[in-house]
Parts: structure tokens; C-alpha cells; sequence
């Protein structure tokens, strides 16, 4: 009956104290968030606003090549599908420390045969007459431990572990988020490309075509040698582009096949096929600051990190508390094999153990300030992380206006270097001016064509970038 009593006082004691659990408790920081987004001009062609950030952005260019891609991101990835592996790794640390406070219960067979010999041990006691020194024994057992954590030791292990799982959850949204931006970056630079090349090409004609003119000219005793050097020689010029061009584009259909675990040149077929670069929406939505914090996973994962260090110095103060164990143990065990299985024979010991530090060298304390310098280094990296989300959305919102800004004024250029190309040409056929004039003029206008097919694509590859700094689109990790 005394050991039913004493139990009866473990539980009670367990009991009370369940909900007793030392150490600081998280709380999801708190932050100054700007009020609203920098002002940005409304005069271009695609503007901002404060409405909710599309998590399918790439479908608003209306690219069923870019979507296509996109989809199939998500199942090939390979960093993907490494995250993945470490977030699962994490649930299985977190079943390990939840089972540190679940009973443990082991099985024991065991079976031995011994002598003794007649001049040891045995030769201080008298033997019955006739008594064998040779014996076999026969073990049957179970064995069991419980620790009560009664100050929450065990608890905050598997916070801490299950905080660090989120964390790996968070890192790999991230990873979606980086990949699908520089999936989606590499084919705007792809066909933005493309389109440079076909304008090189375009260029190339004309330049052949001043070629023959100057030659027929030549023929008629109009032009001199010196027109015809200047037209082979921009015509040789207007050629040489296209080589590296074409290294640019094999390239960018590389990066985008490495990013879906294909090999090099796997999509050239479905890639090289030249396609008009994808238009940028007349608007799109940026949301709110204040929102910003659940949509950027760096974010998420940084407070979670911070939450695992929270749980990690919560188990460093209950390391200084005493810890409980119920021990119990119940066998069958005799000399012959029928005795380990019957209930006559049975043994057991049961009762609590009691584990209280009391001098460590320092090695509690050392781990306690530990936990809390990591604690704190988490709290820092926090702030740093949501400060620098911040600047990345007021630099992308800048760089995608400047851009449309840019972008019109080079198209103002443009404008203006075919009015010089067709009046230069048009002087040139009547005899009022050399043909420096009209090579100077088509070197101008093939600048100025491909200046605006690269500023096209900037503005697309800025708001790719102005995307990825919102945080929208890495749920399909979680597809």
C-alpha cells in the first residue's frame, strides 16, 4: 500500500505541476511599419497601387511559355526538392524530442549459464552436498522509465524543435520565391535578347541593301571607293553583334533548363522560337507595409528562428530545476527455461528517481548566457531582415518606375533616329550628301532600336524583381 500511496502523491505532483513551464514564452515582435510605400510617379505605363499582391503574378504578362515554365518549377526544382528533405529531416527531429517526455518501455530476454569456481566466492559459504557449480538462468523482463518533466524541460525542446521546423518550411518558400524570380528574369532577358537579335537582323538587311545601292551608284560613276568601304564596313560592323547575341540567348536557355533540372540545351526547341517580350500589366498591386511581414518568408523564417531561440533558453533555465523519472521493472527469471514465462516467478522493483544539479563547474550557467546571447543575436537578425525587406520594395518600386520613365524617352530617341535615317537617305539618293551621313544615321537608329529593346526588358526584369521583393508566389512549394 505504500507504494500505491506514493504513486498517488507522483500524480498529484505531476499533475499540478504540468502547466508549470519556466523559461521566457515567445511573442511575435513588434514592428514600426511605414504607414504607406513611397510615392512613385503615375504617369507611365504601369502603375502601382496599395490593393493585394497577386501570389500568381507571372500570369498577369499572358505567357503561356513563362506559366508553363513556372509550373513545372515547382515539381522539378532540384534546391526545391533538397528543402523539402530538410524540412522533413526537422519533423523527424521534432518526433525525437516529443518522445524524451512519452513513457519508454524496453523488452529483455536473456539467457546465461554459469560456473563457479570452487575456490572463489562460493568457497566462503558452505554448499548443500552434492550442489552442481554449474547453473542456467532463465530472464524475462520489461523495463520502463518516464520523466514527468515537471518544469517543462521536455516542452520547450519540442517548441524549439517544432520552431525550427517552421523555419525550414519558411527557407524553402524562399527558395521557391528566389528560383521562380530568376526563372522568370532569365526569359524576360531571353526574349528581350531575342528581340535585339532580330533587330540586328532587321539592321543587317538594310545595311545590305545600302550596300547594293552604293555599288550600283559606284557602277554609274556616282559613288566613289570610299562609299564603298564605309558601307561593307558598317555593314561588317551591324554582323558582329549577332554572334554574341546568340551566345546570350543559348545561355539564358541553359540558366532556365538548370533551374528545371534539365540538361544543357534541352530547351532550345521549345525555347528558341523567337516570341514577343511579355507586356507589363497597366497595374499592379503591391499591398500594404504592414502586410509585407506574412507575405516575405525570409521574414517568417527569421521570426521563427527567433522563436527556437526563445524555446532553446527555456530549456537551459529547467536544466537548473530537479528532474523526476518513474522507474519500473517486471521480469520473469528462474534456472529453468518453463520459469521465464511463468507468473509465479515474477519480480519487480518500481519507485521514482530524483535527479537535482548541484555543482556542474559552471556548464548550466555558461549554457544559460549562451541561449540567451543567441536569443538576442535572433531578436537583431530579425529586425535586420524585416528593415532590409522594406528597402528592397522601395528600391524595386524606384527601379520599375525609373525604368518606365527611361523607357520612354528612348522611345522618343528612336522616333527621332528614323526621321534622320529617311531624310539622310533620301539626301544621299539625291546627291546632296555623302554617305557618312547615312551610315552615321543607321548606326544611331540601330543603337537606339536596341537601347529600347533593352530598356523593355528592364522594365519587365524590374518588375520581376519588385515581385520577388513583395513576397508573392511561393506557395506553389506547398502544391
Amino acid at each position: 500500500m505504500t507504494g500505491q500511496w506514493a504513486f498517488a502523491l507522483l500524480a498529484i505532483v505531476a499533475a499540478s505541476l504540468a502547466a508549470c513551464t519556466v523559461g521566457p514564452d515567445f511573442h511575435q515582435p513588434q514592428t514600426d511599419n511605414p504607414a504607406a510605400w513611397g510615392g512613385e510617379p503615375s504617369d507611365v505605363g504601369s502603375v502601382t497601387y496599395g490593393g493585394p499582391v497577386d501570389e500568381r503574378w507571372w500570369r498577369s504578362f499572358d505567357d503561356p511559355e513563362l506559366t508553363s515554365l513556372v509550373s513545372r518549377l515547382s515539381r522539378q526544382n532540384i534546391d526545391l526538392a533538397s528543402a523539402l528533405e530538410r524540412v522533413q529531416q526537422a519533423q523527424a527531429q521534432t518526433q525525437v524530442a516529443a518522445s524524451q517526455g512519452l513513457p519508454h518501455i524496453t523488452e529483455q530476454s536473456q539467457y546465461t549459464f554459469t560456473r563457479e569456481s570452487p575456490h572463489g566466492f562460493i568457497s566462503l559459504v558452505e554448499p548443500v552436498p552434492g550442489a552442481p557449480l554449474g547453473f542456467s538462468l532463465w530472464t524475462n523482463a520489461l523495463q520502463s522509465s518516464w520523466e514527468l518533466d515537471l518544469f517543462g524541460r521536455v516542452r520547450r525542446a519540442v517548441e524549439a524543435q517544432r520552431a525550427d521546423t517552421e523555419a525550414e518550411i519558411e527557407a524553402r518558400h524562399a527558395i521557391a520565391l528566389r528560383a521562380i524570380a530568376d526563372l522568370a528574369q532569365d526569359y524576360m532577358q531571353l526574349r528581350g535578347t531575342q528581340v535585339r537579335a532580330a533587330i540586328t537582323r532587321r539592321n543587317l538587311a538594310l545595311a545590305n541593301h545600302d550596300l547594293a545601292l552604293v555599288r550600283d551608284q559606284f557602277a554609274n560613276g556616282v559613288a566613289t571607293t570610299l562609299d564603298i568601304a564605309n558601307a561593307e564596313a558598317q555593314q561588317a560592323t551591324i554582323a558582329s553583334e549577332l554572334p554574341a547575341l546568340r551566345a546570350e540567348a543559348a545561355r539564358l536557355i541553359n540558366a532556365i533548363g538548370y533551374l528545371l533540372a534539365e540538361p544543357p540545351r534541352a530547351l532550345e526547341g521549345e525555347l528558341t522560337p523567337v516570341v514577343a517580350l511579355p507586356l507589363a500589366p497597366p497595374t499592379v498591386p503591391i499591398g500594404l507595409p504592414s502586410t509585407l511581414l506574412r507575405r516575405r518568408p525570409d521574414i517568417r523564417e527569421a521570426e521563427a528562428r527567433l522563436h527556437a531561440a526563445t524555446a532553446e533558453t527555456g530549456v537551459a533555465v529547467a536544466s537548473f530545476y530537479p528532474d523526476i523519472t518513474l522507474m519500473g521493472n517486471a521480469g520473469l527469471q528462474g534456472r529453468d527455461f518453463v520459469n521465464a514465462f511463468s507468473m509465479p516467478d515474477l519480480e519487480a522493483t518500481v519507485g521514482p528517481t530524483f535527479n537535482l544539479p548541484i555543482f556542474q563547474g559552471g556548464q548550466l550557467r555558461g549554457n544559460l548566457r549562451l541561449r540567451r546571447s543567441q536569443q538576442r543575436e535572433a531578436a537583431l537578425d530579425y529586425r535586420d531582415t524585416v528593415l532590409a525587406a522594406w528597402q528592397d520594395v522601395d528600391d524595386a518600386l524606384t527601379a520599375y518606375a525609373t525604368a518606365q520613365e527611361r523607357h520612354d524617352l528612348v522611345a522618343t530617341a528612336v522616333a527621332k533616329d528614323r526621321d534622320a535615317l529617311g531624310a539622310a537617305q533620301q539626301s544621299y539618293q539625291q546627291g546632296a550628301t555623302d554617305f557618312l551621313n547615312v551610315i552615321a544615321a543607321e548606326a544611331s537608329l540601330l543603337q537606339g532600336e536596341d537601347n529600347l529593346a533593352q530598356s523593355e526588358t528592364e522594365i519587365e526584369t524590374d518588375l520581376v524583381g519588385l515581385y520577388k521583393a513583395l513576397g508573392g508566389g511561393w506557395t506553389i512549394a506547398d502544391q
